[in-house]
């Protein structure tokens, strides 16, 4: 068996629009159905960030972005990268191009080769799994440089109540860079789990091969759509927080640790109860994390912005547990340990 060596996050990078969308706009879009006070109340959504006509809010320019602020950040020279993995959403500027590519280039990480991974907003959890795998099996790779974009905003139709918990779609991008040997912001243990039985029943339904796009469907391309609502929201009732719990403990098993230990709770944005629910689940308070109600769901860029704003406000300083969580349509849910500053 391989002997264990410390994988450490070096820092992180975040790009976000200008440009904001708030509850009022999204009731406004809803044609009322939904009301300011209900958008900011239930879907907790005070605001949220959304891409700009301009070509520097495209998903891999942002993942892009991201990265070079991550790179300033850290001081960390762009020729000493050996990979970038690209965990931002499919959709993006060009169908069918490599966006680590993309990125390696924007950053002038020559020396470095890439690899896109995608499963949807639970990437950046299972993206840091596979770089800390990487940088443990492979003697050649010392440094993996993460990043991604996201806008699926784009994809949000606001007269379609079925996809109302999606309503909080936003854009931004997101970037950290994870080193071998390096002794502080270890990422411990992850969790994951999937159940592929409602693949199908949330997605883009046309613009792929079941569906080619013709002048007949060409107003449902680049809509999300639930393609079989009750099923999916089914199996999320019955079995999405019991598997987030299981994912938050087995990963604090793996890592020695326990509920009682985590510092901060790294979540992304969900409806405002689901959040109060899990922060009283495990015994924490507002204090343990930060609501994105001003950011909206930027999509697997959330843990990444958690961080940096926890960073800033103190809520991570040295010593802190984190528990990252994150889910993705698929249906995926995923949970990793980081203990910030040194390891004692």
């Amino acid at each position: 068996m391989k002997e264990q060596v410390p994988v450490g996050i070096a820092g992180v990078g975040i790009y976000l629009p200008d440009r904001v969308m708030s509850a009022k706009e999204i009731s406004d879009a809803t044609g009322g159905v939904w009301s300011e006070e209900a958008v900011r109340d239930k879907l907790g959504i005070v605001q949220k960030r959304i891409p700009s006509d301009d070509a520097c809010d495209g998903t891999a320019e942002m993942g892009a972005q991201a990265a070079l602020d991550c790179l300033k950040n850290t001081g960390i020279d762009p020729l000493t990268i050996d990979v970038v993995l690209y965990f931002g959403e499919e959709w993006k500027e060009y169908p069918l191009t490599t966006s680590a590519c993309y990125v390696q280039d924007r950053v002038g990480a020559k020396n470095a080769w890439g690899i896109d991974v995608s499963n949807r907003c639970c990437t950046a959890v299972s993206a840091m799994k596979i770089a800390k795998d990487m940088l443990i099996a492979d003697d050649s790779i010392k440094t993996i440089l993460l990043a991604g974009g996201y806008r699926n905003c784009d994809f949000i139709d606001f007269t379609d109540n079925n996809v109302s918990f999606m309503f909080n779609l936003a854009a931004g991008g997101g970037a950290i860079i994870m080193q071998k040997g390096l002794e502080k912001n270890q990422l411990l243990g992850t969790h994951l789990m999937s159940d592929g039985s409602v693949v199908y029943t949330c997605g883009s339904k046309v613009g792929g091969t079941r569906e080619k796009v013709t002048a007949e469907n060409v107003s449902e391309f680049g809509m999300l759509r639930l393609m079989d609502a009750k099923k999916m929201k089914d199996l999320l009732n019955s079995v999405s927080m019991p598997n987030w719990y299981h994912c938050i403990d087995e990963a604090l098993r793996k890592s020695g640790l326990t509920r009682g230990d985590i510092g901060y709770l790294n979540i992304l944005h969900m409806k405002r109860s689901g959040h109060k629910a899990m922060l009283e689940e495990l015994g924490l308070t507002e204090d343990n994390t930060i609501y994105l109600e001003d950011y909206g769901h930027v999509g697997q860029i959330d843990q990444f912005l958690s961080l940096k704003l926890a960073l800033e406000q103190g809520k991570v300083k040295d010593g802190t547990v984190i528990c990252m969580i994150a889910a993705g349509i698929g249906y995926t849910w995923a949970a990793n340990v980081i203990k910030w500053g040194g390891i004692q």
